[in-house]
């Protein structure tokens, strides 16, 4: 559905200095799935969605969208093209001055094709998917956050898109708020075909419904794949960083505050960082290893992701014993997991 060849875009700030922010991005996104962009700030996330919908025209490369090549168009193409792009917004982007109903309308009588029985009618089913019919006489200044986004949802879905940009669209809202409305979006996608295109900052957003993703990093794509496949196996140090932050959490803080050496020493616990996938995360692979090695094995910490409907555990454990016991359970461990590493020796105290 969306395909981007070689695109960079360099700004010119002044006479002398110029910003490379997209560095040869090369990126495909398939007809029907929820693609997440992620990066921190500064790293080209919203250049780059622009770059789809030709609000930002590339320096360099080709922008393909629905197989036709849209580059090169004049802005009286591009306006039809958008009216196949919808896009919402952090901050909303609502009319103050107009209804819940005329915010969603707005689109429709721009495009002056429509008459007032057709925009009345879009507009009651619109609101009605979007879980907003009571509201449409209601003002933006009268609603949540997250009811907000709604009417931005609503609005950008108001003449029929292929193609849904979202822009850092659940930035602004709780947590609470953020699930409700990425639901919403899985919902519509499911319904209406659409394909979606996420930037976030935030990894839970793109674990909470993302096919695929890519990381963007100072305007190139470090690291690409299926979510699942990301957060169980990140290759590049950001992604390392950001999936660490969501999948670890308090298990972070539990290593950096426990005093770890790199070499075995008699009475010292080995520590081992485990990560369970799938059908695997039910197994009780701590105790098939302790039975069959006759040896202590304590759960530290841990914690269950689900990504992509998969379950995705991590979990800390001590081993006590000799060297030679702590190899063995070592090679069992990681027979019976995805994936397992010594986190490091900590010595009993005396």
């Amino acid at each position: 559905m969306i395909k981007l060849e070689n695109i960079h875009k360099i700004y010119k700030l002044d006479k002398k200095h110029t910003l490379h922010a997209l560095k040869g991005i090369d990126l495909h996104i398939n007809k029907g799935e929820i693609f997440g962009v992620i990066g921190l700030s500064g790293a080209g996330k919203s250049t780059l969605i622009r770059i789809i919908n030709m609000l930002e025209t590339p320096t360099e490369g080709r922008v393909i969208v629905d197989n036709a090549d849209i580059t090169d168009y004049k802005e009286s193409q591009l306006r039809s093209v958008r009216k196949q792009i919808g896009m919402i917004f952090q901050q909303f982007n609502l009319l103050s001055s107009l209804t819940v109903a005329k915010n969603v309308a707005f689109p429709l009588e721009l495009d002056g094709c429509n008459s007032k029985e057709d925009i009345d009618k879009r507009v009651k089913e619109l609101l009605k998917m979007v879980g907003l019919e009571d509201k449409a006489d209601v003002y933006p200044a009268q609603l949540s956050g997250g009811q907000k986004q709604r009417v931005g949802i609503a609005r950008a879905l108001a003449t029929n898109p292929k193609i849904l940009l979202c822009d850092e669209a659940t930035s602004a809202l709780d947590p609470k708020t953020t699930s409700s409305i990425l639901k919403l979006l899985c919902q519509l996608r499911d319904k209406l075909g659409l394909t979606i295109v996420i930037i976030t900052h935030q990894l839970e957003v793109i674990k909470e419904c993302c096919d695929r993703v890519a990381v963007i990093d100072e305007g190139l794509i470090s690291e690409m794949g299926n979510t699942i496949d990301i957060f169980a196996n990140p290759q590049k140090s950001l992604t390392r960083r950001l999936v660490s932050a969501v999948v670890r959490k308090d298990l972070n803080a539990l290593l950096e505050y426990t005093k770890l050496s790199d070499t075995y020493k008699a009475g010292a616990k080995a520590w081992f960082e485990l990560l369970f996938l799938g059908d695997k995360a039910e197994d009780p692979v701590i105790v098939e290893v302790a039975t069959l090695l006759n040896v202590k094995i304590g759960i530290m910490s841990g914690q269950i992701n689900r990504i992509q409907n998969q379950p995705l555990g991590v979990l800390v454990v001590s081993v006590e014993g000799d060297e030679d016991t702590i190899k063995r359970a070592y090679e069992e461990l990681q027979k019976r997991v995805y994936r397992a590493h010594l986190v490091g020796y900590q010595v009993e105290e005396a």
